[in-house]
């Protein structure tokens, strides 16, 4: 996308690295211009005016001039740091979750408004919400939605007949169900009748209806579990976050109920 040398932006921290001895090199995530490269010049100083609102997670408008190289951000006025977030340990993690699944799913500068809305929404949704775990499979199902990931929950994949309650499977490597007839061809896992039916409503719902789910432990586990093996399977490498939200949910940590 063609831009000005001087331009505005929203934007969403997404990750950020220490550049010489006060400089920070900035991934954001943007409406309109998708995820880019800035340098917050002397953001690192203790009396930098620009520091806090380029902290990890914190939405933002700047202004940013374009150079050769990296563009610079020139300005910056937080428009959201979701104080909720930073309060608790389980929260912050699963925005990161969320965060790095962004960056690791987008290449630069290809602009996908949804996606940016999904995840200003979903930055929101996880400071209040008590059930993190369902906050978490929704983004995940609308994030591969608007990347052309959907899974297909309708119909078999195989034989295309529409899929019914009972023995079903999920292959990550087919991208959605497979039924009890065609399962020799697939890498395949365990689908219950509970997690299809979840997982069909997550993806045909918003926020507010979601946030009314109640599931059991073992089914919010099943949904993880097959959420990370169809997420790894596209990334080709497992997500490092979700590591760490495993280990806080083992030791219950500041983990909401589900």
């Amino acid at each position: 996308m063609s831009r000005t040398r001087l331009y505005n932006t929203e934007a969403v921290v997404l990750r950020k690295s220490d550049l010489g001895e006060a400089d920070s090199i900035v991934v954001l995530y943007t409406p309109h211009l998708g995820k880019l490269r800035a340098v917050a010049k002397g953001a690192r100083r203790p009396k930098s005016r620009i520091g806090g609102h380029v902290e990890l997670l914190v939405h933002s408008q700047m202004l940013l001039v374009r150079t050769k190289s990296l563009d610079i951000i020139s300005q910056s006025q937080t428009i959201d740091s979701f104080l909720a977030l930073r309060d608790d340990l389980w929260r912050t993690s699963s925005a990161i979750y969320v965060a790095e699944l962004i960056d690791r799913f987008t290449a630069e500068e290809q602009e996908n408004y949804p996606l940016f809305r999904l995840f200003i929404d979903t930055l929101h949704q996880l400071c209040w919400s008590r059930h993190g775990d369902i906050v978490l499979r929704y983004f995940e199902l609308h994030l591969l939605k608007h990347l052309g990931y959907q899974p297909e929950l309708q119909q078999c994949l195989v034989c295309r007949t529409p899929v019914t309650p009972g023995a079903n499977y999920f292959t990550p490597t087919g991208g959605g169900v497979v039924c009890p007839h065609c399962t020799s061809q697939e890498v395949i896992y365990p689908l219950s009748v509970n997690a299809l039916k979840v997982l069909r409503f997550l993806q045909s719902s918003d926020y507010p209806e979601v946030d009314r789910l109640r599931t059991t432990p073992e089914l919010a586990s099943e949904l993880e579990r097959l959420m990370q093996r169809y997420i790894r399977y596209l990334l080709e490498r497992d997500v490092r976050s979700a590591a760490w939200l495993d280990r806080l949910r083992n030791e219950e940590i500041g983990h909401p109920g589900t």
